[in-house]
């Protein structure tokens, strides 16, 4: 079987560079394209203006790969590199269209990976609407002599990360997996940074909630912390089963001495994902506190409201007693009545007032 699959494979790679020869200036790069490079060796040869003149020169050669980057292309503009690298449409669709879960699927000899990339949103308070994680998306095409890397978003430049790994050639000579593998690492590197600025934002809420008690503005801006968490767990948490198939299972375009490195990225994802956890857990916990200075602050309230109105019922009593009428009551024709009836209805609201002051109630 592996026999006819080397066979196929084979009469494929003799079309395509039977194709080449005969077009050589068929797929001119487009607006989306960032960058288009090669490498040979881990070391950076040249710019390439078209994708199909790199890759014929890489085939030919049988050496090195072509990185193309592209920054939200549309449909049009990755057909033609869909039609030379050949890439599977469903896979294409899911590259023109973000929005997708963390994922790696083998198509034939290419991997398609899709990556969520996150960034932490700077702002003086977090208030109900603050903005906490922003989120972007990384896909990348990767086959033995190529990797096409797709941005979503307004962050997660790919530049940066050129750079690094064009001054670590010897990781680059591993080819276009060590590519994946640094995509990878990067991804998850801004998730651990992220979840730690996340935390001095709980740390915030946490502090305000345990002081003085400020009012019902704390349960908005825990639920949206919540809310931007869970935005940022479904980033993070769906990459952990695709970075364990890259660092446990044999794929064609991942050779063996690479896969150690997926599985030291996944271990910083759990790292990551258990953070997360914790602080969703903290902040349920924070929000039960914070329930619960409410229902204290309202027994507090009615308690005074109670006991004002146990002082006022003394002077009411009175009022409506004088107030019927009768010819026969007593101290009614007295001349200090009057003034007698008001002092006590004083002092019995005083030892009233004194008495809550003492039970705490006031």
């Amino acid at each position: 079987m592996s026999m006819f699959s080397s066979l196929r494979k084979a009469v494929r790679r003799s079309y395509r560079r039977a194709v080449d020869l005969s077009h050589p200036a068929r797929s001119p790069l487009g607006s989306a394209v960032v960058n288009c490079v090669v490498y040979r060796d881990g070391v950076r040869q040249e710019d390439c203006a078209d994708a199909e003149e790199a890759l014929r020169r890489v085939r030919k050669s049988g050496e090195g790969f072509v990185w193309i980057g592209l920054h939200e292309p549309e449909s049009e503009e990755l057909t033609g590199l869909a039609t030379l690298f050949e890439l599977h449409p469903l896979a294409v669709e899911d590259a023109v269209h973000a929005h997708h879960r963390p994922k790696v699927q083998r198509y034939d000899d290419t991997l398609f990976a899709v990556l969520k990339t996150v960034r932490y949103v700077e702002h003086e308070r977090l208030t109900e609407t603050s903005e906490v994680v922003d989120t972007g998306e990384l896909v990348a095409f990767v086959g033995t002599d190529f990797v096409i890397t797709v941005r979503h978003g307004g962050h997660g430049s790919l530049g940066p990360l050129r750079e690094a790994l064009e001054r670590d050639p010897e990781q680059l000579a591993k080819g276009p997996a060590a590519v994946l593998h640094a995509m990878a690492d990067h991804v998850v590197e801004d998730y651990l940074c992220v979840t730690d600025s996340v935390q001095s934002d709980i740390d915030s809420v946490e502090s305000t909630v345990f002081s003085e008690y400020s009012g019902q503005g704390d349960a908005g801006r825990i639920y949206q912390l919540k809310r931007e968490l869970l935005e940022l767990r479904r980033a993070v948490a769906p990459l952990g089963r695709p970075l364990h198939r890259l660092g446990a299972e044999p794929m064609p375009p991942v050779p063996a001495d690479v896969r150690p490195y997926f599985r030291d990225v996944a271990d910083n994802l759990s790292r990551a994902t258990d953070q997360i956890s914790s602080y969703d857990a903290l902040l349920d916990s924070i929000l039960q506190a914070h329930l619960a200075q409410v229902t204290v602050a309202q027994n507090e309230d009615m308690r005074k409201i109670t006991a004002w109105a146990a002082i006022l019922a003394v002077p009411t009593m009175v009022c409506g007693i004088y107030g019927m009428n009768f010819d026969h009551m007593p101290e009614l024709h007295w001349r200090y009545g009057y003034p007698g009836v008001l002092l006590v209805m004083a002092a019995a609201c005083f030892v009233i007032h004194r008495g809550f002051r003492r039970n705490g109630w006031l």
